[in-house]
């Protein structure tokens, strides 16, 4: 019956994700807790930054620490509160957004309400705009804590206004697409798997075993050493350090979402709800 792709259906999905967040209990239990956290990241490593970086011993130190992981570039920017911020922030939301992302359609699919919403959506809407609400999620937060540290910033010196702005939005633009296939993945895992639990208990799995039987067939032949890029966030190293702007850096992250998402659509068109 829907066999046409409706981008409003999909945008009242992705919505409702947002009203789940904001305005139930769940959610503003949810985000309490990722307020809490952010909040002692950004009162005690992210507020003393400015402090650790004018002082000399600390800078040689890290000049050293962050010259032999190639991070030495963020020790000359003009706010130090934002290089704190880029280091956390880059690791810490890609892992914040499998467990934000594990229940996209597990709790309905136990409900049987997953049936219901299948009588006036396609699945592939469904899909896509639980995908998309995820990440405008995920976007918002980031957005938020961003703010915060240049509020920060620029309250400590008002002349890196306009530099932490536009670093600011590169950032932001680079942690969207960093968490890209993160979310993906686990609307791939939410296309077969009825609880939220063992989503996060596979997305374990995945990234532990999957490496390791990698790592075994490339040493029998090194043309499987391809299928490192299958693994969401193997480019991170070189986006944090802020040297690796090619093209692949962002090919690589769309191409794992657009693959993982596929993946996930044939899934779920052919499994029971």
């Amino acid at each position: 019956m829907y066999w046409q792709f409706s981008f409003q259906r999909a945008w009242s999905l992705a919505s409702f994700e947002l009203i789940r967040l904001f305005f139930t209990k769940r959610g503003a239990l949810a985000l309490a807790a990722f307020v809490t956290v952010w909040s002692l990241i950004l009162y005690y490593p992210v507020s003393s930054a400015a402090a650790m970086v004018s002082s000399e011993t600390f800078k040689d130190m890290a000049m050293q620490l962050f010259g032999s992981l190639g991070l030495s570039e963020l020790l000359t920017w003009q706010a130090p509160e934002l290089a704190i911020y880029w280091l956390v922030a880059a690791y810490s939301f890609p892992l914040f957004s499998l467990y934000a992302a594990s229940d996209q359609t597990c709790a309905d699919r136990t409900r049987g309400t997953l049936r219901f919403i299948s009588l006036r959506a396609s699945r592939t809407e469904i899909l896509l705009g639980r995908f998309f609400g995820q990440v405008m999620i995920l976007f918002l937060l980031m957005l938020f804590t961003l703010l915060a540290v240049v509020v920060m910033a620029v309250y400590r010196d008002s002349g890196v206004f306009v530099d932490t702005g536009i670093k600011g939005l590169a950032l932001l633009k680079e942690l969207v697409i960093a968490v890209l296939p993160f979310i993906a993945l686990m609307s791939f895992f939410n296309s077969f798997i009825r609880s939220s639990r063992l989503a996060l208990i596979a997305c374990l799995l995945f990234f532990g075993l999957a490496p390791v039987f990698i790592a075994v067939i490339e040493s029998q032949l090194s043309i499987f050493s391809v299928l490192n890029y299958a693994l969401p966030g193997i480019q991170l190293s070189d986006v944090i350090n802020r040297q690796g702007s090619g093209v692949a850096n962002y090919l690589i992250p769309l191409g794992q979402t657009f693959c993982y998402l596929l993946a996930g659509d044939l899934i779920m068109r052919r499994s029971s709800l």
